[in-house]
């Protein structure tokens, strides 16, 4: 059921018995494709009484050692091993998914068009995350994934220079979507907002190193402005306009921002949380169920 390579880590942390709780829990949420407790103890496999069957899972997953830092990170480190070379670039996504109950920030590593979730955080609260919260998520992924030249994306909620700063400041490279109603200035010029740049679909620009605060101590970034042109009766309702600090560089009239393809990446995390919600283990309500 769990690949071999899962056997060898889970087994430094888990008891035989512990090892096959999860194993049986793991094969539960594939078969049934919920997370309610109810449900998986009325489906477990054991000769007790359900209320008891409740009891043992609620046990197990007290249990100090699964913990994603003990558990969770030696696997996704062996799994980026086996995928990609070290110092290869590895795109980051840093996003958030809103439930009926839980507001979840989530890190996650993109790989072959789809996200490995690597770390993420409850929110006490609905809305936005700010910035200590994005960086609390961050900072344990930045650690574990120190070997790859990471690549921060981030959706319009992360459009914020004080996240770029801090990222460039740890050496970082990031992609962050702004929102249209930002402002922004090239060297003596006065500050307007991104939506006042005429960009038509399939047509492109770059502002290199541009202002897009007038506090001082802040470094200047580039812009990526793009329109992806009409696919298959689809236009995208408005222009992309990212913030990064990756060396885009105009070569030719086809040119598209590199950044662009960097971006785009960040789709695979939408596929993710389409699982966890509707596609796969959702509460049959539109979030987690994890009660």
């Amino acid at each position: 059921m769990l690949p071999s390579f899962y056997h060898s880590i889970l087994e430094k942390y888990l008891s035989p018995t512990q090892l096959l709780n999860l194993q049986m829990l793991v094969w539960l949420l594939q078969t049934q494709k919920e997370v309610r407790i109810e449900r998986l103890a009325a489906t477990l496999q054991l000769p007790i009484l359900q209320s008891s069957r409740r009891r043992h899972i609620q046990r197990f997953l007290q249990i100090k050692a699964l913990s994603i830092l003990v558990l969770w990170f030696p696997i996704i480190k062996e799994v980026m091993a086996r995928q990609l070379k070290v110092g290869s670039q590895l795109v980051i996504a840093l996003d958030r998914t809103q439930g009926q109950e839980y507001n979840v920030l989530m890190v996650s590593a993109i790989v072959q068009k789809r996200a490995f979730p690597i770390f993420w955080t409850l929110l006490n609260k609905r809305g936005a995350s700010n910035l200590v919260e994005q960086q609390q998520v961050l900072r344990p992924v930045i650690r574990l994934l120190k070997r790859y030249k990471l690549v921060i994306v981030g959706a319009r909620e992360f459009h914020s220079i004080e996240l770029a700063q801090w990222l460039h400041r740890q050496r970082l490279s990031f992609v962050l979507r702004q929102k249209c109603s930002t402002t922004f200035r090239e060297k003596r010029q006065p500050f307007q907002s991104l939506d006042t740049i005429p960009v038509q679909p399939g047509i492109n620009f770059l502002y290199p190193k541009i202002s897009f605060t007038q506090k001082k101590g802040f470094s200047r970034f580039n812009l990526a402005a793009y329109w992806k042109r009409k696919y298959r009766g689809k236009q995208e309702d408005e222009p992309w306009y990212l913030l990064t600090n990756l060396p885009d560089l105009k070569s030719s009239m086809a040119y598209r921002p590199a950044s662009y393809g960097v971006y785009s990446k960040r789709y695979g995390i939408e596929a993710m949380f389409k699982d966890c919600k509707t596609g796969g283990y959702s509460n049959r309500q539109g979030g987690y169920g994890v009660n």
